[in-house]
């Protein structure tokens, strides 16, 4: 099959590029099926459109407007803009090529012209991989609203929402909390979702987890020991590690909440490696209280990156208790292929505590537990949950626990049988 690809990740290789979307890909290659990627270049990085041939690969490296730490207006014209630069693009590259099947992420929403076009021009399948469910996210947040002048936007946005939803033959969602809830606030896809089963016994609306090609990152104790003193990291103390943005979703006034009531823990210490619009926040924090037991990096290399997670004893993962969408951070498996438990502090309306405690929404075991969760709205829990961990002494089997259901659920060659 012809398979076109397009998304708002900036990479220029198939090849060396990590990451759960071109891991994906790369499976389609391994297939047999010959990729086509389209990935934006900002206006900012100077670099002209090009294409960029491997294997059965093409990657199509299209210039666009700044979308990424620019002003708001800046970013919604030219998030806005985005599907128009792609048709374009596609008529003047690809003319010739005939697509079988479109895959595209969420976000943005405003890919819908270019499924449009592509679809109706190739007769084409189209796989919605649903990553957010934006307008509703930016409305829990306090980003967007459903009235007054931002209502105007929000209504916009959500009419191009059930629109994307419509024109997608098939809609793979992160776990199962988001199939209940795309079908709960979207009627004519419920409706569309009860007529295929009725019809051909398949699911218009499924489960198509972020997937990653597993390789397993954990760190034998020399090496632990290396990377602890390379990074100024305690060696006789509990390793918390955050990684990854620090942005409005991940509520970080609530992070720092937590940070300050753990500051008397004699045997913890929290790594955070990450940027992001809420960076500041915790920068401030850090820079005029001075806590003994926090590190703040704002950068690492990917491989840097993996290493130290490696050596660290826990993930943390943070979303803000307004959510009403059950969001489901991709960062949770580059800490289960580092064999660490984890811990969540979510809002009640994702699955991904239960999953990782081993449990279905109304408390049955399900599979091996590989970590715990408390609500972020209560930093006194967290408190708890910390102080229960350090004396824990079940964080290698739950490590072991999370990698294998990681092999189990996670990977790419099972997202691409969903797919296929």
């Amino acid at each position: 099959m012809n398979i076109l690809y397009f998304t708002l990740d900036d990479f220029d290789s198939l090849i060396h590029y990590r990451s759960i979307n071109t891991d994906l890909l790369r499976e389609f290659e391994k297939h047999g099926h010959k990729v086509y990627v389209i990935s934006p270049s900002e206006r900012k990085k100077r670099v002209q459109t090009r294409v960029i041939k491997e294997k059965e690969a093409v990657v199509l490296k299209l210039r666009i407007g700044n979308i990424q730490k620019t002003n708001i207006v800046k970013k919604g014209l030219n998030t806005l803009l985005i599907g128009s630069k792609l048709i374009r693009a596609i008529k003047k590259e690809w003319a010739d090529v005939r697509f079988d099947l479109i895959l595209y992420c969420t976000p943005p929403i405003t890919f819908l012209s270019v499924v449009e076009y592509v679809k109706k021009r190739d007769d084409a399948r189209t796989y919605l991989l649903l990553k957010d469910i934006f307008p509703q996210n930016a409305v829990d947040i306090g980003m967007l609203r459903k009235n007054g002048l931002l209502g105007f936007l929000y209504k916009f946005f959500r009419r191009q929402e059930k629109r994307l939803y419509a024109i997608s033959d098939r809609i793979g969602c992160m776990s199962p909390a988001n199939v209940e809830y795309v079908l709960k606030h979207n009627p004519e896809v419920r409706r569309r979702q009860a007529i295929s089963f009725e019809q051909e016994r398949k699911p218009v609306v499924e489960v198509c987890a972020n997937s990653i090609e597993v390789v397993e990152k954990s760190v034998d104790d020399k090496t632990r020991k290396q990377i602890r003193k390379k990074y100024s990291i305690p060696l006789d103390k509990t390793i918390f590690v955050y990684g990854g943005n620090l942005g409005k979703p991940q509520g970080i006034p609530f992070l720092i909440e937590c940070l300050r009531k753990c500051e008397d823990i004699e045997n913890v210490y929290f790594l955070i490696v990450g940027d992001g619009t809420e960076y500041h926040l915790l920068y401030r924090y850090i820079k005029n209280e001075q806590p003994k037991n926090i590190r703040l990096m704002n950068h690492l290399p990917k491989d840097d990156y993996d290493t130290m997670v490696g050596a660290c004893d826990v993930g943390l993962i943070f979303l803000d208790y307004r959510f009403t969408i059950p969001n489901f951070p991709s960062r949770l498996l580059s800490y289960m292929q580092a064999k660490l438990p984890i811990l969540a502090c979510t809002d009640p309306n994702t699955d991904i505590g239960n999953i990782i405690m081993g449990i279905d929404r109304i408390g049955n075991a399900t599979h091996e537990p590989f970590g715990w969760w408390c609500e972020s709205n209560n930093a006194d829990s967290f408190y708890r949950q910390v102080k229960r961990i350090c004396k824990n002494e079940t964080l290698k089997v739950y490590g072991e626990q999370g990698l294998n259901y990681l092999k189990d659920n996670y990977t790419v060659e099972k997202a691409y049988r969903t797919i296929l």
